[in-house]
């Protein structure tokens, strides 16, 4: 009986060790690049948007860039942010890199104004480019979208390589545009995945771009949206390395909710 069970064992092991040899190999997924992530259409309407009449700070805002120092921004290696200010606005020095406020939010009324510089030359993502980053996780795209086609999932006021605006509302190169964004951000479970998913509101000089939009994770350049959980976050202005002229940022102001 002993010798009988030993044989089947062993006969049990063998067949095992044949198994595992013979098991089919697939092919690794293939490696991705950001164009595996981007898409061309259906290209948003262009909509002209009406004369913008600046309003003032309301009173419970908290002002992240008064025209006159970057006192309330950094960049990431802790640095007091180092763009140029002059004559109430501050321009990208892309020598410097990205700059972040020194203050985390959690859901937010945001208010920024941006320009692109006025004979800016360069076509599709390389004219223009930057990007405010939500929480430092989420970005609303930033770019000349002025006679300037580019993937729609990449363009002006997209949630980046997430979901296009619902129209290009993009004054010419050296007038301003001006951005209100809603946000709420997100709720974790203990298991690290989406109670809630964080989600936007984006206008654009005026005219709506997305509408109470679900965010369905991080934006990335290359790949799909991940979640990732945390807490509050600052806001990120992005420095870009394409070869166009900077663009400039004045009159930012951010409400928490």
């Amino acid at each position: 009986m002993k010798k009988t069970v030993t044989l089947t064992l062993a006969a049990l092991v063998c067949s095992i060790a044949a198994n595992a040899q013979d098991a089919k190999k697939y092919p690794d997924p293939e490696p991705m690049r950001p164009a595996m992530s981007e898409y061309w259409t259906p290209q948003p309407k262009v909509v002209t948007p009406g004369k913008y009449s600046p309003t003032e700070v309301p009173s419970d805002a908290i002002v992240l860039f008064n025209g006159k120092d970057l006192s309330a921004w950094r960049h990431d290696n802790g640095q007091d942010a180092q763009w140029t200010v002059k004559d109430g606005v501050m321009t990208v020095d892309k020598s410097k890199g990205d700059i972040v406020t020194k203050q985390p939010f959690g859901s937010f009324q945001l208010h920024l104004e941006w320009r692109v510089p006025e004979g800016i030359e360069g076509t599709s993502q390389a004219r223009g480019n930057s990007g405010v980053f939500l929480q430092d996780k989420y970005e609303v795209q930033i770019l000349d979208c002025y006679n300037n086609e580019t993937y729609v999932n990449g363009m002006t006021g997209s949630l980046y390589k997430q979901t296009p605006p619902l129209v290009n509302a993009m004054r010419k190169p050296g007038e301003w545009n001006v951005y209100d964004i809603i946000y709420t951000a997100p709720v974790f479970k203990e298991d690290g995945t989406y109670l809630y998913r964080p989600y936007v509101t984006v206008i654009q000089n005026g005219v709506l771009l997305q509408n109470h939009t679900e965010i369905l994770g991080t934006t990335e350049f290359i790949g799909f949206p991940r979640t990732v959980v945390h807490g509050d976050g600052p806001i990120r202005l992005q420095s870009h390395g394409d070869p166009s002229a900077p663009i400039s940022f004045r009159n930012i102001w951010i409400r928490p909710l």
